[in-house]
């Protein structure tokens, strides 16, 4: 059974644990030597390895998507750990659990699709609530829409993501449409609900999270743009003009050219979810870099998805209401000292600082 998790993993640390293999591939170096590089994973992270020695064997009987145990020795490379693996074979299907190999969603995923149905009855336009209800009714949509990710790496990177995701959209469309009562909620929310359905052929989620071959060469915003097409074209009779509406509301949603929009928010509605969509994954990647590991304690990890660290707010307000009370301390003793003792005195007590208060959360 899985012994150690990537986030366990200390410098200089010699391990024995399970892994999955993400990639393997074989390579050189600059000077020609030959080495097989895997990169290893689990539930908590991923970590690259290599092997130097006796590996033909290994590469030649390994694919990506085995689960391996391997023993090797943590080092530092670049400020990174990387395993450097002595051995490794093919682990045996009694000694994997599947929970620990991929991560998950913490809310119940039953609950949130029964609420994600929920914000599709609420549509009040007969042919966005036909067309939503109907492709989250379709028994194959519905068992992979419970379990995709949102994304390989940028945000919601975990079983369950995309429905979490999705719901977040919904909640926020309502609440925006109520501060902007010009807006189509329908629209807002037949975006939230479809925007990311080619997702779940995109991504492939069964062991490693990574892309099916389609989902590289296509991309998701052209799957779900046939998908959804092909769900409007089966229902009789629907406006061509509010098809050609909710195409647009999908490959604009990513908001610019370089982002893989094929066009621009040119709706209202389209615009609006945009920012919507952008806000909600990259407040979900912040998540990520304040949950995870930093070893400081004002500032996050960083964040490859966003480029940047985090100041990690509560910590450095507590800080500095910390300093403060202690400021306030050494004045409070300052004046009860005898006079001749304050002649000598040469510094001034630091003046109390207020702790900022915190601001509030988005939407509260």
């Amino acid at each position: 059974m899985k012994t150690a998790y990537v986030t366990d993993l200390l410098s200089e640390q010699s391990i024995t644990s399970f892994f999955l293999v993400h990639e393997k591939e074989l390579r050189n170096t600059r000077e020609g030597r030959a080495y097989l590089r895997l990169e290893l994973g689990d539930r908590s992270g991923t970590i690259e390895a290599r092997m130097w020695d006796q590996f033909e064997t290994v590469a030649k009987d390994i694919q990506r998507d085995d689960f391996v145990k391997v023993q090797g020795r943590v080092e530092l490379y670049r400020n990174r750990p990387q395993l450097a693996v002595q051995q490794v074979r093919l682990a045996k299907p009694e000694e994997i659990d599947l929970a620990d190999y991929l991560p998950h969603t913490t809310a119940d995923v039953e609950k949130m699709f029964a609420e994600l149905r929920g914000y599709a009855e609420s549509i009040s336009n007969s042919w966005l609530k036909q067309l939503t209800l109907g492709m989250i009714a379709d028994p194959e949509i519905a068992r992979c829409y419970k379990r995709a990710p949102a994304a390989k790496v940028m945000h919601h990177a975990y079983l369950g993501g995309l429905l979490e995701h999705v719901i977040s959209l919904c909640g926020m469309a309502r609440r925006v449409a109520t501060h902007y009562p010009e807006l189509d909620i329908d629209l807002l929310l037949t975006a939230a609900i479809l925007h990311d359905v080619g997702k779940l052929e995109e991504l492939c989620y069964e062991r490693a999270i990574g892309y099916t071959t389609p989902g590289q060469l296509l991309g998701h915003i052209v799957m779900e743009l046939e998908t959804v097409t092909r769900a409007i074209d089966k229902i009789p009779g629907f406006p061509a003009p509010l098809k050609t509406v909710v195409q647009h509301l999908l490959i604009s949603h990513h908001g610019q050219y370089e982002f893989g929009s094929p066009k621009l928010p040119m709706i209202r509605e389209a615009m609006v979810f945009h920012y919507l969509d952008d806000l909600d994954s990259k407040l979900a990647a912040v998540r990520v870099a304040l949950a995870s590991p930093s070893g400081d304690d004002e500032w996050s990890a960083y964040s490859s998805a966003l480029g940047r660290k985090f100041l990690k707010l509560d910590e450095f307000l507590q800080g500095g209401a910390a300093k403060s009370q202690s400021a306030t301390a050494s004045a409070s003793a300052a004046s009860e000292t005898p006079k001749a003792e304050l002649k000598r005195e040469t510094s001034k007590p630091e003046p109390k600082r207020e702790a900022p208060s915190l601001l509030r959360k988005l939407f509260s």
